[in-house]
């Protein structure tokens, strides 16, 4: 089984959406250091249940809220995506540093993201 792992949200105002979280829930947000504008989002004690994630800025007017399930092998889980009748909208990509990672709509156009941890990805 594969597990969602991480969630993400898209605002017009990613600062002011940032401020929002952090205070309407507590939550920690963080500007990533990496080559697109994105925050970094904790929302609890890894000890509990729940999942991390991140904000971005929206890019078309019906982006919404998009979660990523992590996978041994990023490859297969796409093929499997498509044979099963899914379609992939943004291909396979390398997060330098971070993994591999494509987002995918399902049969019923549910858009989700597809995760490989790799350190070496580039």
């Amino acid at each position: 089984m594969s597990r969602v792992v991480h969630f993400e949200m898209v605002g017009d105002d990613t600062e002011r959406m940032a401020k929002f979280y952090s205070d309407t829930f507590g939550w920690k947000v963080q500007k990533w250091e990496g080559p697109t504008e994105y925050w970094l989002v904790i929302t609890g004690e890894d000890s509990k249940p729940g999942i991390n994630g991140g904000f971005g800025r929206r890019t078309k007017p019906d982006e919404g809220t998009t979660n990523t399930i992590e996978v041994e092998d990023a490859k297969a889980a796409v093929a499997t995506v498509e044979k099963n009748g899914g379609k992939v909208v943004n291909a396979l990509h390398p997060i330098p540093g971070v993994g591999w990672q494509a987002y995918c709509q399902d049969t019923e156009g549910n858009l989700f993201g597809i995760h490989q941890n790799d350190l070496n990805a580039k």
